[in-house]
């Protein structure tokens, strides 16, 4: 792809990577549905020689990625869990990681019931005040891992603050981009040494591929990530591969078009008298809303809110028609969700209550049909309240 100027966004996520095939001109890119290569003799190869190892699809899409996100390389897994996974693989026993307190269920699942039993300490913090994430830094402090926003109750932290005290303690920082989507955020732009993505999310945008990326801004993060690719075979299929890159040509518009209807869903929400309370930085009622201005591009389509009991989330889950009740985000389709029984269900009732997650909590993903149907929907399943 060349330019008379730095492309932008947009143009890199149609073009970067996604270059035509050499030998057809193909405009899609292939999917090498290999597994082994053949060599012409021994040690002499066309640099592939084991699709665990590497392969062309999968070439393209992190190269794709790491342009979107600013970064110098990427490295893609099965999952988003599998590539947080990989990150906390580079630790060794006895290392210390602070976290936000406030994380997507399965990553405080995944350190606590897993690498707390080989050695690793995990501290947890409201990462929104930067002041505990600096007094909870200690001399084997390696890492510090944090969501902005969070899942669910979209808390920000300020990127560029955490950073600054992250280099100056020499401590890797490791932001969880999933809810904005590089579209709408850049981590390493403001300072973030790794970022991470469910690119089951908006990457891919239509719900029907799972996966995972961590870009780096550093030639040994990329490394050891390649070799735990490798080591540990946690990766991403060429199929999976090839639907980012066709979810990811889209992504501009999609996020515009997530943004337009996120910001008018919460504003009906907020005004609704059946919501008790509204979860979305784009309100300025949010306590981060100017935050929120100054380091995202837009407000996204994630939005949380209170309906007052268990019972009355049911009661509106079980009327949404246009709405889809179900796990996951992201997708074109709008996706409504309970975190105290799905994706924070393992955190258990008091892991919930500590950081504020109640049973009447409702989480929604607003996809791009038309907002007006989306609107009329959410407010027939309000009325069952």
């Amino acid at each position: 792809m060349k330019t008379n100027r730095a492309a932008g966004f947009a143009t890199r996520a149609i073009h970067v990577g996604q270059e035509p095939d050499a030998q057809t001109g193909a405009v899609a890119p292939p999917i090498y549905a290999t597994s082994t290569y053949v060599q012409e003799e021994i040690g002499k190869h066309k640099g592939y020689e084991y699709a665990r190892v590497s392969n062309p699809t999968r070439d393209r899409v992190e190269t794709n990625l790491a342009a979107l996100e600013g970064g110098t390389a990427a490295r893609v897994f099965s999952s988003g869990m599998a590539a947080i996974n990989a990150i906390v693989t580079t630790l060794k026993s006895g290392d210390h990681v602070v976290c936000g307190h406030n994380l997507y269920g399965g990553t405080p699942r995944l350190f606590n019931q897993v690498w707390a039993d080989f050695g690793l300490e995990f501290t947890y913090v409201d990462t929104s005040d930067v002041r505990n994430v600096e007094r909870a830094l200690n001399k084997n402090t390696r890492m510090v891992f944090i969501e902005t926003p969070t899942n669910p109750l979209m808390a920000l932290t300020d990127l560029r603050a955490v950073s600054a005290i992250c280099r100056k303690r020499k401590v890797d920082l490791v932001v969880d981009n999933t809810f904005m989507s590089p579209y709408f955020q850049q981590p390493i732009a403001l300072g973030a040494d790794m970022v991470v993505h469910s690119t089951t999310k908006f990457l891919n945008g239509h719900s029907d591929g799972l996966g995972g990326v961590v870009v780096c801004t550093r030639p040994e993060h990329a490394e050891k990530l390649a070799f735990l690719q490798k080591a540990a075979g946690a990766i991403l299929s060429p199929f999976e591969c090839w639907l980012i890159l066709r979810g990811v040509k889209t992504l501009a518009a999609r996020m515009r078009v997530h943004d337009e209807s996120g910001r008018a869903v919460a504003e009906f929400l907020a005004r609704h008298k059946r919501v008790k309370k509204v979860f979305y930085p784009g309100l300025p009622d949010h306590p981060q809303h100017e935050l929120a201005k100054q380091q995202m591009s837009g407000f996204g389509a994630m939005i949380s809110f209170e309906t007052g009991s268990l019972s009355n989330a049911n009661k509106m889950l079980r009327k949404v028609r246009v709405c889809s009740l179900a796990e996951s985000l992201g997708g074109v389709e709008t996706l409504i969700s309970h975190p105290a029984t799905m994706t924070h269900a393992a955190l258990g009732e008091k892991g919930r209550k500590a950081i504020g997650i109640t049973d009447g909590l409702v989480r929604i993903s607003v996809g791009i049909e038309d907002v007006e149907d989306l609107i009329d929907d959410l407010d027939q399943a309000l009325g069952a309240i």
